[in-house]
């Protein structure tokens, strides 16, 4: 295991997994995840002559669990990544990597301080450039107009989602990774429900769960879950117009640090649902320097846990030419 340490980084208590000596790789996950959905990288990554470090987004685990949706916004959270780099950093440039909902913090954190940013990686969530409208319009454009159940519609009144899923929380969890990942079947993640449908309707609770997520895993998410509850994660989907307003005056800059973009081809949040044909074609105007881009056949939402042998095959060698850059 990692070691772990609690920085206060000004409003928050950030809890940190670390290995390692050299320059900072700061990893930040999605939902509903922990540090712990970098445990295949932390030591490799250290390995590689670098710090590795893995945090608690605030809301989770051992992290701040702060009582407001708004202490979701994405200026919090972007100011958190600032705070664990400036205790683990202060004197150098760091490099990000995120997943699921810790991709767009990662872009977001590059594009908006680009001299505290020395590279970044991104897994699953590709990044257009600051947003030209609100989520939630194209929300209730394709859903709710629609009368189509969209889970992030059904996040949105804060405390009903939180009731309903720590009810049976372990039921959750295991849904939820397995109905997004390479392993579900068609029509394992059912798709076209009604409006007023719940997400466990929507989610298929396997016998058995994959390979890559043995039961002591989800253990492990289960009692971090049952300890942070659900509010801080869920309530980060709560904040898409106030982060369209916060990032609207960044429209138009681009990402100009070294990139690495890795995502799995039966990935729903790579393609946007289904809406984006090429996304790693539509990133480049965005991200000019990408000078990694995988995707992984077979691969579902979970990048790093579901193929942590061939994402760590193309995160390393990128990494350690960084380091041969003076990055």
């Amino acid at each position: 295991m990692p070691e772990f340490r609690t920085l206060h980084t000004g409003e928050a208590a950030i809890r940190v997994a670390l290995e390692g000596t050299g320059p900072l790789v700061l990893m930040v996950h999605g939902f509903p995840e922990s540090w712990y959905s970098w445990r295949h990288q932390i030591g490799p990554i250290a390995a590689s002559g670098f710090t590795a470090a893995a945090m608690d987004v605030r809301g989770y685990g051992g992290s701040t669990r702060f009582p407001e949706v708004s202490d979701y916004r994405m200026e919090a959270l972007i100011a958190d990544i600032l705070g664990v780099g400036a205790v683990l950093s202060p004197d150098a440039p760091f490099i990000l990597i995120g997943h699921d909902w810790g991709a767009p913090q990662v872009w977001n954190t590059t594009l908006l301080h680009p001299d505290r940013i020395a590279a970044v990686a991104a897994l699953s969530v590709p990044f257009y450039g600051a947003p030209e409208f609100s989520f939630d319009d194209v929300i209730k454009r394709v859903f709710d107009d629609r009368d189509r159940f969209f889970y992030q519609s059904y996040f949105r009144r804060p405390g009903r989602a939180e009731a309903d899923l720590e009810a049976g929380l372990r039921r959750f969890l295991a849904g939820f990774y397995y109905s997004i990942s390479g392993d579900a079947k068609e029509g394992d993640w059912k798709l076209g429900l009604p409006s007023a449908a719940k997400l466990m309707d929507s989610l298929t609770v396997p016998e058995t769960m994959p390979a890559w997520m043995s039961e002591a895993d989800l253990d492990y998410y289960e009692s971090e879950f049952r300890r942070s509850g659900l509010f801080g994660p869920i309530s980060r989907y709560r904040n898409h117009t106030r982060d369209f307003e916060f990032l609207s005056p960044f429209r138009g800059r681009t990402i100009l640090q070294p990139a690495c973009f890795i995502a799995g081809d039966k990935d729903p949040a790579f393609n946007g649902f289904g809406m984006v044909t090429d996304p790693i074609a539509k990133m480049r105007p965005a991200v000019p320097n990408l000078e990694t881009a995988v995707v992984l056949p077979g691969c579902g939402h979970w990048t790093q846990q579901e193929r942590p042998a061939e994402v760590n095959a193309a995160l390393l060698p990128w990494l350690t030419s960084l380091r041969g850059r003076a990055v």
